[in-house]
């Protein structure tokens, strides 16, 4: 049992194909058959069956994928600590944000990061926040920008930033506004938005007409078309209240408190404190309980979190 042959049959368990796999890790198809083939002898019980004109992981497939992308992600994450105790400066760091972090929060910090940090090995993964979290817990991602972690992931809030979500609309729809007869845009199913405005809604037994857009930006641009009102971050919006094309609408129950945080794991790498240390030095961030990182890069007073209610205080996304 190799890495590589771990890391063919995780491909070939994302793709579902022979093909496919072999064009993502630029191999031949008889090199993917091979290394499955191989890691099938090892186990002892068949991984994949035909379907079709593609591949489906058996039960046995379907439970080994989850470890091997774990073992997977532990030797990437133990790289990365061996690169950042090296040298901070020189290692690797995996981020991962929600859409709405990607968008609103990461460009000027990537950037003055760069700037400051040119030889860090960067990499983003972008997504909803079940893909988010899940890639931290298999060890995929050193830290993630996001709302409140999910229950039962052992994982260290390492820096918050305040954030308030608010409904808007046109101003022509703020007039008269009722949760349950305006409509309203919204984020897909899965989103962290999308689930506090589910839930904010149920709470009050509301039923409007819904509008799903597929991104933060959509919802953005046909509220401000006069589509529906929306729930966003109020940081996301500025530009358009300034320009008076929206206008935040005097809901019940607004403003929502939904944090953003910044997420590691249990241990984070000297690389990933480095990022956390120029986190804090931003406007709006600060650490847990008043603390965080030393000028050493030690983890002093980081709060570890152990559950959340879900969707209700699911955060943006």
């Amino acid at each position: 049992m190799t890495e590589a042959r771990l890391r063919t049959f995780v491909a070939l368990a994302d793709t579902g194909s022979v093909r496919a796999a072999a064009r993502r890790l630029y191999v031949t198809e008889s090199a993917v058959s091979a290394a499955v083939a191989a890691l099938t002898r090892d186990l002892g019980v068949p991984l994949v069956r035909k379907e079709g004109r593609g591949l489906r992981l058996t039960a046995a497939g379907a439970a080994y994928a989850g470890y091997a992308r774990q073992v997977l992600g532990l030797l990437e994450e133990g790289r990365a600590a061996a690169r950042g105790a090296a040298d901070p400066g020189r290692g690797t760091l995996r981020l991962a944000a929600v859409t709405t972090a990607a968008d609103q929060l990461l460009p000027e910090l990537l950037a003055s990061f760069r700037e400051r940090w040119p030889d860090v090995e960067l990499t983003l993964e972008v997504g909803p926040r079940r893909q988010v979290w899940s890639s931290l817990a298999a060890h995929e991602a050193d830290l993630v920008l996001a709302g409140r972690p999910p229950a039962g992931l052992a994982a260290t809030v390492l820096a918050r930033r305040p954030n308030e979500l608010v409904v808007v609309g046109a101003p022509h729809l703020a007039d008269g506004f009722t949760p349950a007869g305006t409509p309203w845009v919204m984020r897909e199913p899965g989103s962290g938005t999308r689930a506090s405005a589910d839930a904010y809604l149920a709470e009050r037994e509301a039923s409007p007409p819904r509008l799903v857009l597929g991104s933060n930006g959509a919802v953005i641009a046909g509220a401000a078309a006069g589509l529906g009102v929306a729930l966003v971050s109020r940081d996301a919006v500025g530009s358009e209240l300034d320009a008076g094309r929206l206008v935040v609408v005097d809901a019940p129950g607004m403003p929502l408190d939904r944090p953003w945080h910044a997420v590691g794991g249990a241990a984070p790498s000297a690389t990933t404190l480095l990022f956390v240390r120029h986190l804090l030095d931003a406007p709006g961030w600060s650490a847990p309980g008043g603390s965080g990182p030393d000028r050493n890069g030690h983890e002093s007073a980081a709060e570890a979190t152990g559950g959340s209610r879900a969707a209700p205080t699911a955060g943006p996304d």
